[in-house]
């Protein structure tokens, strides 16, 4: 069965999509996986830089996003660019704070040294629902991203167009390996 965009207001189909085939999943996720040995050693300045670059395009392209939220899912188109602008601020927060999230955390125990330590644990799967199309999506890759991980995204089928322009954004971030972040 294709994936379609529909538009809601009108019930209009405008355009389909045909799902992935297991193969093509199965390909996607060995991508994901090569990419993350790469990815998890990046610096958390490199990946913050890759995350700036992103918030950027997202506030240039808030009114391109806006309007395929509002086509897709019928969201207004104002809260639709207030939902994108949430989006940049996001990755700006996650950009500023993640090292700081992620640092090693002492514990004082009878050992000699003991602490905390986070780390990357590999290609992570985002089931996202439809509601907050951009926004679901950039509160799981932002932070997935600036800790290391990579993203795979199953959006909800009614907001194909939107998952392909989060992927495009992050691809177009020109530092983010495309496998970093691909949606299936």
């Amino acid at each position: 069965m294709a994936i379609a965009t529909t538009n809601p207001a009108t019930g209009e189909l405008l355009k389909t999509f045909e799902p992935l085939t297991p193969a093509q999943i199965e390909h996607k996720i060995q991508l994901a996986a090569s990419a993350f040995q790469t990815h998890r050693r990046t610096s958390f300045a490199d990946r913050a830089s890759k995350m700036q670059r992103i918030a950027e395009i997202l506030d240039q392209e808030k009114e391109e996003c806006a309007r395929l939220m509002t086509l897709e899912m019928g969201k207004t188109l104002r809260s639709a660019i207030a939902e994108a602008a949430k989006c940049a601020t996001g990755c700006r927060y996650y950009a500023e704070n993640a090292e700081r999230f992620l640092a090693d955390e002492v514990v004082e125990t009878g050992a000699k040294r003991s602490f905390i330590r986070y780390l990357p644990l590999g290609p992570i799967l985002a089931i996202m629902p439809w509601n907050f199309p951009f926004w679901q999506v950039f509160r799981f890759v932002a932070p997935a991203l600036m800790a290391g991980n990579v993203g795979l995204l199953k959006h909800a089928s009614n907001v194909p167009q939107c998952a392909l322009k989060i992927e495009e954004i992050v691809r177009r971030s020109r530092f983010f390996p495309r496998e970093c972040f691909r949606h299936c």
